[in-house]
């Protein structure tokens, strides 16, 4: 059995995936691995720019199935392991990183590992993240990055360098690199591409790690280079990535739950209303229209 799959999904990712797995030698070490690659309809002929690598399947998803989907194409293709590593097509694994995940995966009662997460100048990005509430949604619209010191109900990003600095349970965090026991991953089933095209679909699978009782564990040994460690890249994006986490509190809190969670996110946006992706997001909750016309339409 191999030891390590990663499962990969690219999009318009022809110049990034050759860095990603160029890197992935130094970062298992001996452990043996292979790359299942899903090239999700980014028309940019990565299949043809891979042939040539041994360890790498390119898997085509015929559409753009958006990332949770092409996830799920890439898991029903892979070959089996004792882990699996879901990577983002636009990181650089830096020398161990994998290795150390494995370690951190393997402690009694982990059943998933997530790395330090830096940008190309080096400086590590608050990649850790608190479970969703009302409460953190609130802090997070009124006072964004400008009272980092805040207490931790009013934020869900851990914005606190000492968390990075040291190994401790996540509840979760971006998914640039996400490392699962792969006996986990096959009780856990499939992505939810049905609510999550993009963005809080790690938010999701990483809660539903932690309903079966297992914990996810920060390495801050294992370090990986994302080049795109920040937000969306359009309004359209942006406006998706608020508009699913009102998806995701739908899913685990029910619709009283989300209506107010909706309104807060109404008042984040409201106080941001110069940014094209705030109006944007205002017209995805109330127009159904509106949230159609986004990436992967309605859920």
């Amino acid at each position: 059995m191999i030891d390590v799959v990663l499962v990969i999904v690219a999009f318009k990712s022809a110049v990034d995936l050759p860095r990603l797995l160029d890197s992935v030698p130094d970062a298992l070490g001996s452990l043996s691995w292979h790359a299942l690659v899903v090239d999700n309809y980014g028309q940019d002929n990565v299949a043809d720019s891979l042939a040539s690598r041994p360890h790498v399947t390119v898997v085509s998803s015929g559409s753009n199935l958006g990332y949770s989907g092409g996830l799920n194409i890439g898991l029903s293709s892979s070959p089996s392991s004792r882990f699996t590593v879901f990577l983002n097509p636009d990181v650089v694994l830096l020398p161990g990183s994998l290795s150390q995940l494995v370690r951190a995966c393997s402690v009694d009662g982990v059943a998933a590992a997530v790395p330090v997460v830096i940008d190309e100048e080096g400086v590590t990005q608050p990649s850790l993240r608190r479970e969703p509430s009302a409460l953190g949604a609130l802090g997070e619209a009124l006072f964004g990055d400008h009272w980092p010191g805040r207490p931790t109900w009013l934020a869900e990003m851990i914005r606190d360098p000492r968390a990075y600095r040291l190994t401790h349970d996540a509840e979760w965090a971006t998914g640039a690199a996400l490392a699962v026991r792969s006996d986990v991953l096959r009780a856990i089933g499939p992505w939810d591409s049905h609510r999550f095209f993009l963005y809080s679909e790690e938010t999701d699978y990483c809660r539903r790690i932690r309903a079966l009782g297992h914990r996810i564990s920060f390495s801050p040994e294992a370090v990986v280079r994302h080049r795109g460690a920040g937000s969306g890249s359009s309004p359209e994006l942006n406006a998706l990535m608020a508009i699913n986490k009102v998806r995701y509190f739908r899913k685990w809190h029910g619709s009283a739950a989300s209506a107010l969670f909706a309104c807060i996110t109404v008042v984040h946006s409201a106080l941001r209303l110069g940014r094209p992706e705030s109006r944007l997001t205002i017209q995805a909750l109330f127009s159904a229209p509106a949230r159609a016309a986004l990436p992967g339409g309605s859920a």
